[in-house]
């Protein structure tokens, strides 16, 4: 009983003075980073495609063994990109879908920008209220009419947080990729 207590604490002495803890460090940082990135990407108050880009980068000047190629470099960009573009453009898309005129696209641009300072409330509310706003008093339409194109703009928005999640689990996917197998 005694020699398998023993080999069980030499092996796990083994385990823990074998382990490079210098890449599990990094591994842990850079994990972290991507699952708060994930998280990010759908909470409004954390920056999530930014903290996934910024994995990247970390992960790049910490491991240059497993360090983002070029290509993996310029994925992570685009997806930085393209998932603030569908912030912002999603919202007006979508009561222009539901058929908001100039004004009401304004208006949830202006309200959008405006309700960022009042997160997380502010996020849904800024472009609805902006967009209401707008169209009742620059466009001169009625109250149904207007809402109905702010109610577009809550869909756009919606859809604009579905595909800001797809586009974050590309890039954490370019990421892990791109760190592992390219």
């Amino acid at each position: 009983m005694t020699e398998w207590l023993t080999n069980a604490w030499n092996a796990t002495a083994q385990f823990f003075t074998a382990m490079p803890w210098d890449i599990l460090g990094v591994w842990s940082l850079t994990i972290c980073l991507l699952i708060i990135g994930i998280i990010g990407s759908v909470v409004p108050f954390l920056p999530g495609p930014l903290l996934i880009f910024a994995a990247g980068i970390i992960h790049t000047l910490l491991r240059p063994e497993s360090a983002l190629s070029a290509w993996g470099f310029v994925l992570l960009s685009l997806g930085l990109v393209l998932s603030y573009v569908i912030d912002f453009v999603s919202g007006a898309l979508g009561a222009r879908w539901f058929g908001a005129s100039r004004w009401g696209i304004a208006g949830v641009f202006i309200g959008g920008i405006v309700g960022m300072f009042f997160v997380p409330f502010g996020l849904i509310l800024g472009p609805l209220i902006g967009g209401i706003a707008f169209e009742l008093v620059f466009a001169k339409k009625r109250l149904q009419p207007a809402a109905k194109s702010a109610w577009g703009s809550l869909l756009g928005t919606g859809v604009g947080l579905v595909l800001r999640l797809i586009v974050a689990l590309g890039m954490v996917a370019t990421v892990l990729l791109d760190a592992l197998v390219w």
